[in-house]
């Protein structure tokens, strides 16, 4: 998908459902599992599939427990039964740049039509690494990114001037999972990067119905 008509497809609302990866009992990968979970999200979002996201192997997917050969795999299986019937953004964060690029990198290639990308976290990055990271991924992948800017597990954050510089010098950029919890810096974000790039609310749908008083496009939802 081209990176604008992404970008508007966002712009007019979405749910971004972030999907759990189900294990067997012996701890191997459920993939016949992760296809019914899928399939019953497409079946119960009929009609509305212009609004549904899917979004594996992110936070709740505990992509971190992943191995890279379950991600990958549970990446091209939510491609798969998507079937481009919806769009699909593929959670690639890595703890380091090498890696998420080579992750994003396989994300784009089996079809996803833009990754979700968290803060580089255990060291924590100055505000140039966490510039040089997202710029260095915009210019190693063709799909959009959606920077997942969430300072409870990442233990930073890209307050408003860092993202506009962002959403300015990256143009694959499409769209930003805010979790903020402070209703304040959400309204900051709006008015930094809010009429070039969706601002999704990253906590949900209690918190969305705040935000939504902002113009907030869409929540994320578990």
């Amino acid at each position: 998908m081209e990176l604008e008509e992404l970008r508007s497809r966002l712009f007019k609302g979405a749910v971004l459902v972030v999907l759990l990866t189900p294990f067997k009992d012996g701890g191997g990968l459920d993939e016949e599992g992760l296809r019914e979970n899928i399939r019953f999200l497409l079946e119960r979002s009929r009609g509305r599939l212009d609004r549904l996201v899917l979004v594996p192997t992110g936070s709740t997917g505990e992509f971190y427990a992943l191995t890279d050969e379950e991600r990958r795999r549970v990446i091209e299986i939510t491609v798969e039964e998507a079937g481009g019937k919806v769009i699909v953004i593929a959670g690639t964060a890595q703890a380091g740049t090498e890696g998420t690029v080579a992750m994003s990198r396989y994300a784009e290639d089996v079809g996803a039509d833009a990754v979700m990308v968290v803060l580089p976290y255990y060291h924590i990055p100055s505000e140039g690494g966490m510039y040089m990271h997202y710029r260095r991924l915009g210019e190693e992948v063709d799909v959009g990114i959606v920077v997942y800017n969430n300072p409870s597990t990442s233990k930073c954050y890209i307050f408003p001037p860092l993202m506009a510089r962002l959403v300015a010098d990256v143009p694959n950029i499409v769209a930003v999972k805010e979790n903020t919890t402070h209703i304040a810096t959400y309204y900051r974000m709006m008015r930094a990067v809010g009429d070039r790039v969706p601002v999704f609310c990253g906590l949900g749908e209690f918190w969305y119905a705040v935000e939504a008083l902002f113009g907030c496009p869409g929540f994320v939802s578990g």
